[in-house]
């Protein structure tokens, strides 16, 4: 009793000790840009600042880098998963020549840094006119998708019967028609895993494109925080409203998927 007792407090306390960077940023979203310096960690307002919402909306332009950050991260999400689909299928299902060191190159990806890839990026981008360009971010999510993706997707291919394919091959459907209407519907919770984490990974990406994207045409959701930021002041309020917009999609897709990830990531754990 003592023991379950104790571990279900401690994982109280890391749960907690997990959601107090949420609670303090939605804590400091409400405050006014004055209120910001002292030394306690949480200050709750007196009066919620609403406005620093509509400042974020509006002199923060949210709505036009929201649309552009969706159409970039579901893009390349969307892509990376249906390559890595064909790509998993490929390697564990077909036999061919040098099939361990291809798939062994590509599981390199997983151990290079995405943005070690920033100087030649742009050298090839800016030979294929491509700088300021939505691609110049699609392209390398997607690249850099494909590693997990296709271990997550390969592991779970792993624990579906062979004997199944055999049949639709046997009744006369091709390979494509193996692959979309016989594996993608069974390897749902694992394409939906590799989405989730992808999208967590590329979502609020601000390195590589502040570095390829200069126009507010193609901007993303990140940027908006440095419509706040000057060179004496800075709307902290804003900032921290900005970020909070950033952060909620990413929670609430995880919230909604949860399930649907334990079951993607464990099922490459047992064959059979």
């Amino acid at each position: 009793m003592v023991r379950k007792f104790t571990l279900h407090t401690l994982l109280w306390i890391v749960a907690l000790l997990q959601l107090f960077p949420l609670i303090w940023l939605i804590n400091y979203s409400f405050l006014k840009s004055g209120d910001f310096f002292g030394s306690s960690i949480l200050k709750w307002p007196q009066q919620l600042e609403w406005s620093n919402y509509m400042n974020a909306f509006t002199y923060g332009s949210v709505p036009k880098f929201l649309w552009n950050s969706a159409f970039i991260t579901t893009a390349a999400i969307l892509v990376a998963a249906v390559l890595s689909l064909m790509l998993s299928y490929a390697f564990t299902r077909m036999e061919w020549k040098l099939r361990g060191v291809t798939m062994a190159l590509i599981m390199l990806g997983m151990i290079v840094p995405i943005h070690a890839t920033l100087l030649p990026n742009f050298i090839l981008f800016n030979w294929m006119d491509l700088l300021d360009n939505p691609l110049s971010l699609i392209l390398p999510y997607i690249a850099f998708s494909l590693p997990i993706s296709m271990l997550i997707i390969s592991g779970f291919l792993e624990t579906i019967p062979k004997s199944i394919e055999e049949s639709a091959v046997m009744d006369g459907c091709s390979v494509y028609g193996v692959i979309f209407r016989i594996i993608l519907p069974m390897t749902k919770p694992a394409l939906a895993t590799a989405c989730i984490m992808n999208f967590i990974s590329w979502w609020n990406e601000f390195i590589m494109a502040n570095t390829f994207l200069t126009s507010e045409k193609f901007k993303t959701l990140p940027f908006s925080i440095m419509k706040f930021a000057g060179q004496y002041s800075s709307n902290y309020g804003a900032q921290f409203a900005v970020m909070t917009m950033i952060a909620l999609p990413t929670v609430i897709i995880y919230l909604m998927f949860t399930e649907q990830m334990s079951r993607g990531i464990t099922a490459g754990a047992v064959k059979g």
